[in-house]
């Protein structure tokens, strides 16, 4: 008994237990960062917080409270809507609209199909992964359909923590069931029998929706036993994160849901041969998942006609505060970015574009000068950027290079599982050397060696992509504000 308390203690202790009751809390992602100067009495109570909250996925509404209860604006710029295609129109939260406007159908139909025919739509598609890491999506559930066992599983990662995207939150809070679906045409088409979804705690709205959805598809034969009324058998759980912003990588994820301290496994193994409890298992993002109900509706060739080069498809772009246009825009990859940030977003309210970070805070820093690049997953990587979740955090003059740098090593620090000493005693060094600057107006050339030692370090030495995100952050400021930087150091 007492090995099995401490073990729950060692477990409990890696989370920062967020607990939203209500009362006002103030939000201290990247994109409320920049936006803090918008409104200055908002961002004092921020940093009054003890407690930290690096997302509320209010990116649009920044400096964000969890009181706030503004809707984004919510646009679709590419030739068919395909994850946007009813929250544009205000959602579907309720399974009798999802079922009116088609939903469900796709299942049916789904159903009547060989599971190995989804997997290649999938596979003609080049879905590519919503979530980060941008990986096939054919592969993927190719992987876990080849895979012989007792049992598979389906998980949703719906850990949606990098600061500036909130795509997946509208869709699960005005379009649940099109998440539901994806699930189980999933399933059926890997061959699995239960399905998890990992929401971040940030999202309690999103749990009342999803909880409700889940409710109503088990009464209406969607899930259970005997999915309608066939002899397919697939259920879903709802889990709730308990305040990590690293869950949000595939495998620690699952450690998460079976209960373990949720740090980084080493790979191989994947999660595809062995996964939830060493069992094959499908770990799709919502977004991944909502798109490919459309591709098992309209079929894969169709939604490979969509964007360009290997980026095929649409991807939705969720686009900060500091925009005059702030909201979710559906595009076609291919698109400059300088068409998200001057067409789509209309400029900065606050005058020009200083640089954006796509895809999260551990990612490359786009300058002005390289707004003309398409936006696709291997033209983003060539310049050191990131697709990630979509979100595009802009930021202005007002906010400095070292500033920017220090929010971001500090949410580095904070967030570490610890494992990697390189990213738990660096990334925390590394906070403290640009907190000297700010605090000093320059710091030494010794504190500039340690700087590009620990950046070097979490490059060649980070297990997950945490530590190395932060790398390539560091090294696009570097590259693109090189400067800036050097002001920072006598």
């Amino acid at each position: 008994m007492l090995e099995k308390r401490q073990q729950a203690k060692h477990v409990e202790s890696f989370y920062h237990h967020v607990r939203l009751n209500g009362g006002e809390t103030m939000c201290q992602g990247t994109a409320c960062f920049v936006a803090r100067r918008l409104d200055r009495e908002r961002s004092l109570v921020s940093e009054s917080q003890t407690a930290r909250v690096y997302c509320l996925g209010k990116c649009y509404a920044g400096p964000a409270s969890t009181l706030d209860r503004e809707r984004p604006r919510v646009e679709v710029h590419s030739r068919e809507p395909i994850v946007l295609e009813r929250v544009v129109n205000g959602g579907a939260p309720s399974i009798q609209e999802y079922v009116r406007l088609g939903g469900y159908r796709t299942l049916e139909k789904t159903l009547r199909r060989k599971p190995e025919e989804l997997v290649e739509e999938i596979e003609t598609s080049r879905l590519r992964g919503r979530g980060g890491a941008g990986f096939g999506t054919g592969k993927k559930w190719l992987a876990v359909s080849r895979e012989i066992s007792d049992e598979k599983f389906v998980v949703a990662n719906a850990d949606e923590g990098d600061p500036g995207a909130f795509i997946d939150r509208f869709i699960i809070e005005e379009d649940p069931h099109s998440l539901i679906e994806g699930m189980t045409i999933a399933a059926y088409a890997v061959g699995a029998r239960r399905g998890f979804v990992y929401l971040r705690a940030e999202y309690p709205d999103a749990r009342a929706v999803l909880e409700a959805a889940l409710l109503d598809a088990r009464r209406e034969g969607f899930l259970g036993a005997r999915v309608l009324h066939t002899a397919f058998q697939f259920d879903v759980e709802l889990i709730v994160g308990q305040g990590s912003y690293l869950c949000g990588e595939e495998t620690a994820l699952l450690n998460s849901i079976e209960g373990r301290r949720p740090e980084v496994r080493a790979r191989p193994p994947y999660p595809t041969s062995r996964g939830l409890w060493g069992k094959p298992t499908l770990v799709n993002n919502v977004e991944t998942l909502a798109s490919s109900v459309w591709i098992a509706r309209n079929g894969g060739e169709a939604y490979n006609a969509l964007g360009f080069s290997t980026s095929r498809g649409t991807k939705v772009v969720s686009l900060n505060s500091l925009f005059r246009r702030p909201g979710l825009y559906e595009i076609e990859f291919g698109a400059p970015v300088r068409h998200i940030v001057e067409d789509l977003g209309g400029g900065l309210k606050t005058g020009s574009v200083k640089g954006l970070m796509i895809g999260g805070p551990l990612a490359g820093v786009i300058p002005p000068a390289l707004f003309d690049t398409p936006f696709g997953f291997d033209e983003l990587h060539a310049i050191g950027a990131s697709v990630g979740h979509g979100g595009v955090v802009a930021f202005d003059d007002r906010t400095s290079i070292a500033e920017l740098a220090r929010h971001v090593f500090s949410f580095g620090a904070y967030e570490s599982c610890g494992k990697c000493t390189p990213c738990r005693l660096g990334a925390r060094g590394v906070e403290r050397i640009f907190s000297r600057v700010l605090d000093l107006g320059h710091t030494t050339a010794e504190d500039r060696a340690d700087l590009d030692a620990t950046v070097n370090a979490l490059a060649m030495t980070s297990l997950c992509g945490h530590g190395s995100g932060l790398a390539e952050f560091a090294k696009s400021l570097s590259l693109y504000y090189g400067k800036d930087l050097e002001s920072c150091f006598g």
